[in-house]
C-alpha cells in the first residue's frame, strides 16, 4: 500500500512568526505542577472534542513508494470499490467518496467518531490509495447512535433465547459442583479428625467451599466457551486482591498469627502469663485476639499478631517460683550475722521449700546502711506469691530487729552557707558538751512476737471467674489441653 507524507506548512509558518517569550525562573516542583495541569487540561479537551486536533490528512499504515504513473481507471476502480463496501456496512451508507490521483476524500455524514474511524481504516486498506483525507461530519443524532445499540441488544437477546438450553446446562453444572463443595466443606467430623484444632478445621472447610465455587464457575464457562471472560475477570480480581491485601495487611497478619498460635500452643487456658507487660489468667484464644482476665478481674483483649511477636512469660508451666526482697541494716552492724539471723527465720517458714534452699547475700553497701537480699522458693500450687513474699518480709524484719540489728532511716548531710564548718568543735570550745555518738547501740527494746501460721493459700477468685467465663463461651477456644505446648 502506498503512503504519502504531508506537512502542514501553514501551521509551521504561524509557529515561526510567534514571538519567543522568556519565562521567569521557577523551581522544579512548580514546573512539574504546571506540566501536570497542562496535561490534565489537554486530556479534558481531547475527550470533550474528539478529533479536534486530528489532522485533515490521514496517512496509510504502510509507507510504500508512490508510483510515477498510476494505472488507467485506477481512481474509478477505487471509488467503485469503496462505494460498494460502504453500502454494505451500517452507518457508512451516507459517506461521500471523492478520489483524484489516488487521494481519497471522505465526506458526507456519519453518526459518531467510531463510524468515521472505521470508514478511514477501510479506505486506507484499499490497494492504490495514496492518502485519505477526513472531511466527514459527525451528526451525533440520538436516532443514529441509539439504533445500533438497540439492534445489538436485540441480537444478543435473540442469541440468548436460542442458547438457553446450553445456559441451563451450565447453570445446573455450576450448582451441582458448588453444592458438592459446600457439602464436602461442611463435613466437620472429617476435617476435625485431620486438622489439629477446630480453627484449622474450619479454615479447611471454608477453603473447600470456595474451591467448589471456583470449580463450578470454570466448568460453566467452559461449557459456554467463555474462558476468555474468566481470564479477564481473574486479572481484575488479582489487582483488586492486591489492593485489598495492602488495605487489610494488619487483619491478614492477625489472622495468620491466630493459625500459628493455635498450632504452637505457647500457653493453655487458665495459665498465669505475662504478655508484653500485660499480666493475667488466660481465658481463651480466638481467631482475632487472646483474652486474659487481669488479676483485678478485668477482661483484656490482645491482638494475636502482638502475642505471636511478643514476649510471653508463663508462671504456670513451672509451679516453683522464687521470691526475693531486700532489707537494710545499719552500717555499723555485722551483715553476716544479720544474714544468718534472716536465713534462720526463713527456714522456719513452712511455705518456703527446703529445696532449693533459702539464700541471703549482701547486695550493696550504702552511705548509711547495708542492703541484704533474701531469696526463697515456693510452690505456687500451695502458696500465693504475693502473700508468701509479704509474710517472709514481715518475719525476717521482726527477727532481725529482735536480734538487735537496726534498720536505719536515710541520713542526709546539709551544708549551710556562711555557717561555721564544725559546730561541734565550737560547742566544745565554748564549754558545751557534744552529744553522744549515734553509732552507739541503744538498749534493746522489747522483743516483738514473730508472726506464725500466716495464711498464704492461693486466691482462686480470679480462676473461678475464668472458669465461669469459659463455661458460658462453650467451645469457642482454639487452645487444647490435648496438644503439646512449646
Amino acid at each position: 500500500m502506498i503512503t504519502a507524507l504531508y506537512r502542514n506548512d501553514e501551521m509551521q509558518t504561524r509557529m515561526a512568526q510567534t514571538p519567543t517569550l522568556t519565562a521567569p525562573a521557577v523551581s522544579v516542583r512548580s514546573l512539574s505542577q504546571y506540566i501536570s495541569i497542562l496535561f490534565v487540561l489537554l486530556a479534558i479537551l481531547c475527550f470533550s472534542v474528539p478529533g479536534a486536533f486530528a489532522q485533515d490528512t490521514q496517512e496509510p499504515a504502510d509507507a510504500a513508494p508512490i508510483t510515477a504513473a498510476p494505472p488507467a481507471d485506477q481512481d474509478r476502480q477505487i471509488e467503485t470499490r469503496l462505494t460498494g463496501i460502504f453500502s454494505e456496512i451500517d452507518g457508512l451508507a451516507d459517506v461521500a467518496i471523492t478520489l483524484n490521483e489516488g487521494v481519497v476524500r471522505l465526506g458526507g455524514t456519519v453518526a459518531n467518531e467510531t463510524a468515521a474511524e472505521r470508514a478511514l481504516d477501510l479506505a486506507r486498506r484499499v490497494e492504490g490509495v495514496v492518502a485519505v483525507e477526513d472531511e466527514m461530519d459527525r451528526t451525533r443524532s440520538v436516532e443514529d447512535n441509539l439504533n445500533p445499540v438497540l439492534e445489538r441488544t436485540e441480537g444478543a437477546i435473540s442469541d440468548a433465547v436460542k442458547a438457553w438450553p446450553l445456559y441451563a446446562i451450565a447453570l445446573i453444572a455450576f450448582l451441582l459442583v458448588a453444592l458438592l463443595g459446600h457439602l464436602l466443606g461442611s463435613a466437620k467430623r472429617l476435617w476435625g479428625a485431620i486438622a489439629p484444632n477446630p480453627f484449622v478445621a474450619q479454615l479447611i472447610g471454608q477453603s473447600v467451599r470456595i474451591a467448589g465455587i471456583i470449580a463450578g464457575v470454570l466448568l460453566a464457562l467452559n461449557l459456554l466457551d467463555a474462558m476468555a471472560l474468566f481470564g479477564a475477570a481473574a486479572g481484575s480480581a488479582g489487582l483488586i486482591g492486591l489492593a485489598v491485601g495492602f488495605a487489610l495487611k494488619d487483619t491478614i497478619e492477625n489472622y495468620v498469627a491466630s493459625v500459628m498460635l493455635s498450632l504452637r500452643q505457647p500457653f493453655r487456658a487458665d495459665d498465669h502469663v505475662v504478655i508484653n507487660s500485660h499480666e493475667g489468667i488466660v481465658v481463651r484464644l480466638t481467631s482475632r485476639a487472646t483474652i486474659l482476665m487481669t488479676l483485678d478481674g478485668n477482661h483484656l483483649r490482645i491482638p494475636n499478631a502482638e502475642v505471636f511477636k511478643g514476649t510471653i512469660l508463663n508462671y504456670t508451666l513451672n509451679p516453683q517460683r522464687r521470691l526475693s526482697f531486700k532489707l537494710g541494716v545499719d552500717a555499723a552492724d555485722d551483715p553476716i550475722e544479720a544474714s544468718a539471723a534472716g536465713l534462720k527465720a526463713m527456714r522456719s517458714l513452712k511455705f518456703l521449700l527446703d529445696e532449693p534452699k533459702p539464700s541471703a547475700a549482701v547486695e550493696e553497701v550504702g552511705d548509711s546502711n547495708i542492703l541484704i537480699q533474701f531469696s526463697g522458693w515456693i510452690d505456687q500450687n500451695e502458696a500465693d506469691f504475693l502473700k508468701s513474699r509479704s509474710a517472709a518480709i514481715n518475719v525476717v524484719k521482726t527477727v532481725i530487729e529482735n536480734e538487735g540489728f537496726t534498720l536505719p532511716e536515710p541520713i542526709y548531710r546539709v551544708r549551710l552557707e556562711g555557717m561555721p564548718v564544725n559546730l561541734t568543735d565550737q560547742k566544745v570550745e565554748s564549754g558545751l558538751a557534744a552529744p553522744k555518738s549515734q553509732a552507739t547501740k541503744t538498749s534493746k527494746k522489747a522483743l516483738k512476737p514473730v508472726p506464725d501460721n500466716v495464711d498464704v493459700s492461693p486466691d482462686d477468685d480470679v480462676r473461678q471467674q475464668v472458669a465461669k467465663e469459659r463455661k458460658v463461651a462453650g467451645n469457642q477456644d482454639l487452645l487444647s489441653n490435648e496438644r503439646p505446648t512449646e
